[in-house]
């Protein structure tokens, strides 16, 4: 994996409550392939993660939403966390800026409950995934195909469940990553909005 991503910047797009552990594995897997990685938030400063039942640590984030362009960036990282994309769904600029990623093609990898923030772009109509397993109805009244694995690609769109299935989930991300834009991966139009 050394280098398979050395000319790729990614960006992370997370805030206060995401799963830290979803955050740091993929993360450094990211690095250990050459990728540069940025944090996007939804303002500039820091963010705290949740580690499994309590507040984890305190992270940098490198840009606010305001300032940061998905078109800088060739895939987007979006880690999970019960907090995290319940707030980010809620803020229009994170939905634009992961909106952005589908109308160019380019890879998204969303974990656990990261696909909450997926379900707001109006881009998963057909499109096969897997999550954390309480969102399964919410994805399926979105029109995607739900399935019970532990790591799902789709034309640039990697998914997986749980921290269990990191390993899995990495793997498929900087293979994605590394293939850069699909065409399947543009389901919606640009300027369109849900």
């Amino acid at each position: 994996m050394k280098n398979e991503l050395e000319d790729k910047k990614i960006a992370i797009l997370m805030t206060e409550g995401f799963e830290e552990v979803e955050y740091i594995e993929p993360r450094k897997t990211l690095e250990d392939s050459g990728a540069t990685v940025e944090v996007i938030s939804l303002e500039s400063g820091n963010i705290k993660a949740w580690n499994n039942t309590d507040w984890g640590k305190t992270y940098v984030v490198d840009k606010g939403l305001g300032e940061a362009h998905a078109g800088d960036y060739d895939g987007l990282l979006l880690p999970g966390g019960v907090m995290n994309p319940d707030k980010l769904r809620n803020d229009k600029r994170a939905v634009d800026f992961t909106k952005s990623f589908f109308e160019a093609g380019k890879p998204i990898a969303a974990i656990c409950h990261a696909p909450q923030l997926l379900i707001e772009t109006g881009a998963l109509k057909g499109r096969k995934l897997t999550s954390y397993e309480s969102l399964k109805t919410d994805l399926e009244n979105a029109g995607a195909n739900w399935v019970n694995q532990d790591v799902v690609v789709d034309s640039g769109l990697v998914t997986s469940r749980k921290p269990d299935d990191i390993p899995a989930f990495n793997n498929k991300m900087v293979e994605e990553f590394c293939e850069g834009k699909h065409e399947g991966q543009k389901t919606v139009a640009e300027g369109q909005f849900a």
